[in-house]
């Protein structure tokens, strides 16, 4: 993860004409990145704007995947449980993408439905998707078929990214883990909590709950993903959102 750090700097001017006028020094507010944020992988760089945090991602994953080129020694055959796999004819390719997320997430009055593409962020910089496949809200059946062994892979940009709970995060940090943000700044938490999975019973129409959780004493409303639809995310977005670019 690389982050910076933005220097804000006001310049004082005392009027030379003046005799009680007070020469102040120039001041500088340093704006960090507050530490909840700070577990992302290197390729992704992080800075504060105004109220929000700037993410921006690469998008490639930290793991092997069958969809990198053969001859790119990230690649991996498929070796997951799903004995349905085949793999769709795109290849992961390095993205520019930026998204921009509340850092102090608020409810919305008025609910926004997820786009297609990137609706948030894991941990590793790979964006999530909503539990669509392709135009028109098409169910994710046919899609899933596709997932690699991390339960991802590409669009036809080369796009990686996750629909479902990404494995390799989940296999390395817990399954009851923080894994990442959706675009209205709420965090995404694995399938366990307090021991036990996670269904979607539990869980409001958003596919979150809020309580208070180890990186968020204070309490939070938080998504869980889930292993069954919609996966992470709901009816839309709990929060307001905020926006993404590629």
């Amino acid at each position: 993860m690389k982050q910076k750090t933005l220097l804000f700097s006001t310049l004082l001017l005392a009027l030379s004409c003046s005799d009680s006028g007070d020469g102040n020094a120039p001041q500088d507010e340093v704006t960090d990145v507050p530490a909840v944020y700070q577990r992302f992988t290197d390729n992704v760089t992080l800075y504060v704007e105004g109220e929000f945090l700037v993410i921006e991602t690469d998008d490639i994953p930290n793991h092997p995947s069958p969809y990198f080129s053969q001859t790119d020694s990230r690649y991996e055959a498929y070796n997951g449980s799903n004995s349905n796999f085949h793999r769709n004819p795109n290849t992961i390719a390095e993205q520019n993408i930026t998204l921009r997320i509340p850092l102090n997430p608020t409810p919305a009055t008025q609910n926004e439905a997820t786009p297609l593409g990137a609706i948030g962020i894991s941990l590793n910089g790979v964006v999530f998707f909503n539990q669509y496949a392709g135009p028109n809200n098409q169910p994710l059946t046919n899609e899933i078929d596709s997932f690699d062994q991390y339960l991802g892979h590409p669009a036809n940009s080369g796009n990686y990214h996750y629909h479902q709970e990404p494995l390799y995060l989940t296999t390395n940090n817990g399954s009851d883990a923080l894994l990442g943000w959706l675009l209205d700044g709420y965090p995404v938490y694995g399938p366990v909590e307090n021991g036990s999975r996670v269904n979607n019973g539990q869980l409001d129409e958003f596919h979150g709950h809020s309580h208070a959780t180890t990186d968020y004493p204070e309490g939070i409303y938080h998504y869980h993903i889930t292993d069954a639809d919609p996966y992470i995310n709901g009816s839309g977005f709990y929060g307001v959102a905020g926006t993404v670019t590629n």
